[in-house]
């Protein structure tokens, strides 16, 4: 599946925004991928998942995404992968695993994410994984819309990259220029 494919899904569902938007992060985007709208339809999250999960060409023990962006990835590409799937949850700026889940010692483990913007999240997961003994062994997104590369030392890949600006709130043309601010 090709971005532009990735992207004509997006806008068939009303999930590419364009305005003047605060992420998660703290950054500041003209656009926003709002892929919970995209992903409330089950047919369309089995579909980008399953050509998401094509592309790792790893054996993998679990597949974990962060709650809340993560959940449903991190379901659709296990199950397409016949994998565990579990999310992580941040409780006070750490990334605890949900009571019941458990990653075992020698696990292999695929890190999945909706949107890639800073890799906080992801590298999170990635600590929490090691400090079970599991091993990363792939980080994926359904879309990189990374300004910059992120080196996570292991595998990385997306079913969709996209060149989208993004601002630190002080440098923003569009706070500039006077531009209301939405946060989705």
């Amino acid at each position: 599946m090709t971005t532009e494919k990735v992207l004509e899904v997006f806008e068939k569902t009303g999930a590419l925004l364009k305005g003047h938007f605060r992420l998660r992060s703290g950054l500041h985007s003209d656009c926003f991928l709002q892929t919970a709208v995209v992903l409330q339809y089950p047919e369309i999250a089995a579909q980008l998942c399953k050509e998401l999960s094509k592309q790792v060409d790893y054996e993998v023990d679990v597949v974990i995404g962060p709650a809340i962006g993560g959940v449903i990835i991190a379901h659709e590409v296990a199950q397409a992968l016949i994998a565990r799937a579990m999310f992580g949850e941040k409780r006070n700026g750490e990334m605890i695993l949900r009571p019941g889940f458990q990653i075992n010692s020698g696990d292999r483990v695929l890190v999945v994410d909706d949107v890639l913007t800073t890799g906080g999240s992801v590298s999170k997961l990635i600590d929490l994984t090691r400090q079970h003994q599991g091993e990363v062994v792939a980080v994926a997104f359904l879309v990189d819309r990374s300004s910059t590369p992120i080196d996570f030392g292991v595998p990385q890949f997306s079913l969709a990259n996209i060149n989208v600006s993004t601002y630190h709130p002080e440098d923003c043309p569009m706070d500039k220029a006077g531009v209301p601010i939405v946060e989705p």
